[in-house]
């Protein structure tokens, strides 16, 4: 597998992936794929469960409240790998 174009330039910052915590079921594939350790699989955060919708509450429930978050976004260079490997289709991409 080659390296994708932007990780070859060493762009960070631009881009930070955002996840939707009322589809992430915490299955830690974006921590698996990531090559600059974006990710991490922890319990949700009070405030982050209270935000969520009811069917999100029941589905964090069922999967033991883990999510996906993201203490080092800044280091994100927008591969898509996360965004591919989410079987929840759970990632997004944002420009910042």
């Amino acid at each position: 597998m080659s390296t994708p174009k932007c990780l070859e330039e060493g762009r960070t910052g631009l881009v930070v992936p955002i996840v939707d915590f009322n589809r992430c079921e915490g299955k830690d594939a974006c921590v698996a794929v990531c090559p600059y350790n974006v990710f991490e699989v922890r319990k949700i955060d009070r405030s982050d469960y209270r935000e969520l919708s009811f069917v999100g509450k029941i589905k964090s429930h069922v999967h033991g409240g883990m999510v996906a978050y993201t203490p080092h976004a800044d280091q994100c260079r927008a591969c898509g790998l996360c965004v591919k490997a989410c079987p929840e289709r759970a990632i997004k991409l944002v420009k910042v």
